[in-house]
């Protein structure tokens, strides 16, 4: 079965198969009602560090206390997205996923309306890795 990747702000489709959100957060304003996502696993998403890291801000002790820093790059970013992906927990997350793929279609989503430069595009790509085949 495949693995698709969308944007939270794409309709959702009876293709999609089962629809998991793999942002760090919740899309504001969406009450739980009207969630159209049936998981939501954010052992897949960038951590918060860096996803700060990218929108050029930095916290301490939880609060943002610089904006306006230059964002990371690509690049970086997805060197960094991929170590994180190398822990136990996003490990797992992997291997659970990449097993139900194998037996219906998957759509990762999040935010990001380019996929190109997205991190689910990422974590397609470390499914692939993991011999599921059939990935589009």
């Amino acid at each position: 079965m495949p693995v698709l990747t969308k944007s939270l702000k794409d309709p959702a489709a009876p293709a999609d198969g089962v629809r998991v959100l793999i942002a760090r957060f919740r899309p504001r304003g969406v009450r739980k009602d009207a969630e159209t996502w049936a998981a939501w696993d954010k052992r897949l998403a960038p951590s918060q560090a860096l996803f700060d890291a990218l929108n050029g801000r930095r916290r301490e002790g939880g609060r943002v206390v610089a904006r306006g820093l230059p964002p990371l790059g690509w690049e970086a970013f997805r060197a960094r997205f991929l170590g994180e992906m190398r822990a136990a927990p996003a490990e797992v997350a992997l291997a659970e996923w990449a097993a139900r793929a194998a037996a219906e279609t998957v759509t990762l989503l999040c935010h990001c309306a380019r996929p190109a430069q997205c991190h689910r595009a990422l974590v397609q790509a470390l499914l692939r890795a993991r011999g599921h085949r059939g990935l589009h």
